[in-house]
């Protein structure tokens, strides 16, 4: 994976660090903009941090990829923020080490045949109750991935067969959702608005990465009474869950045991199991003997 990032983003990544990856569809409900956000509240506090202090931090490789609809402008412009942030965060002397941040090409079936095997973290982060039930969770599961995640499409299913301390959930239940936003589109933003993603959003708001015309154009997506996607109402959430990941990842045994019963817990989303079901429930067909040409 570290060469493959290297030959196609020129990138060199510290193989040692963890390999933190969110690859899917680029869109507003799967929050890859509060993934980004939080990469620049993590950046802007090891900045912050003293050199012994830095030393402490577990060194992450934040990893994202991903394709835009065409005509999404949303989705480009958290492209375009992503790749600003990386080209921060990636030449600062002072957090080089510990943040690299890296927008992998052209996702597809072949190149993920080489991240998902390699990732440690997958994030999959949806607004609960907006994701119908994606898959690429279960192939990040099966290669001993470990998950943080909201309670989201088949993340359920996933928190069901992994057990609760195998897994990493935040984040609002549906149930709660319709209440939160309607109490947001009538709150004051001063007071939905989290200090820490405050701080992300200010950094955007002076140029820090770049266009922050452009950029603030997206924050205020969030930030007027429109966060439908309740970025703001989970940020905090978020932020505990990313540090129950470092303390974790520091403890690589409790890790490792982790990993290895996420792939062996996962044999319910095998192809197997889910076809002989297909075949059972809904297509109402029986398994038939298959011979040779000799019989």
């Amino acid at each position: 994976m570290a060469e493959w990032v290297y030959h196609n983003c020129k990138v060199t990544i510290n193989e040692n660090s963890l390999f933190d990856i969110q690859v899917k569809r680029i869109h507003e409900y799967k929050r890859q903009f509060m993934n980004i956000l939080y990469v620049i509240y993590r950046y802007i506090t090891i900045k912050e941090m003293t050199p012994e202090e830095r030393k402490k931090v577990v060194p992450r490789t934040v990893m994202f990829s991903g394709k835009a609809a065409p005509g999404y402008l949303n989705a480009k412009n958290i492209i375009k923020l992503i790749n600003e942030v990386a080209s921060v965060v990636n030449n600062d002397g002072d957090t080089k080490s510990s943040l690299k941040v890296v927008f992998l090409p052209n996702y597809n079936v072949s190149n993920a045949e080489i991240i998902i095997p390699a990732s440690e973290l997958s994030q999959h982060i949806s607004t609960a109750g907006t994701e119908a039930s994606g898959t690429s969770n279960m192939k990040f599961v099966m290669n001993g991935g470990l998950i943080l995640g909201t309670m989201d499409g088949a993340n359920v299913e996933i928190y069901q067969e992994v057990g609760e301390d195998n897994i990493f959930i935040f984040g609002a239940r549906v149930e709660a959702i319709e209440g939160l936003k309607e109490k947001m589109s009538t709150a004051n933003p001063e007071d939905y608005v989290p200090p820490e993603l405050k701080k992300a959003i200010q950094a955007i708001r002076v140029g820090t990465f770049g266009e922050k015309d452009l950029l603030m154009s997206l924050v205020s997506t969030i930030n007027n009474n429109n966060d439908w996607y309740l970025v703001s109402s989970d940020f905090q959430a978020y932020i505990e869950a990313q540090k129950k990941v470092d303390e974790t990842y520091m403890n690589r045994a409790k890790w490792n045991r982790m990993s290895i019963l996420n792939a062996l817990r996962s044999g319910k989303f095998s192809s197997d199991r889910t076809i002989h079901e297909y075949a059972k429930q809904i297509w109402n067909i029986k398994p038939v003997k298959v011979t040779d040409a000799l019989g």
